[in-house]
């Protein structure tokens, strides 16, 4: 099996879990086969938003199809 990693970042207006649940489930809305997930890093945007919009980036990980 061979397996590709790609990093998205979501974002929410109520936490770091809502964030990282923004990711994932695009992730696997949009992607076959993916295998895990890792978060790498968490952040709040403050300057340009009306309020904190948590950040969570996300590893993801997807098989390959044959």
């Amino acid at each position: 099996m061979v397996f590709k990693k790609i990093t998205l970042i979501g974002t929410s207006n109520e936490s770091f879990e809502a964030a990282a649940d923004d990711a994932i489930d695009r992730a696997q809305d949009t992607l076959n086969n993916v295998h895990w997930i890792e978060v790498q890093e968490l952040g709040v945007e403050i300057a340009s938003a009306a309020d904190r919009e948590y950040q969570a980036e996300v590893e993801v990980a997807f098989r390959l199809e044959e």
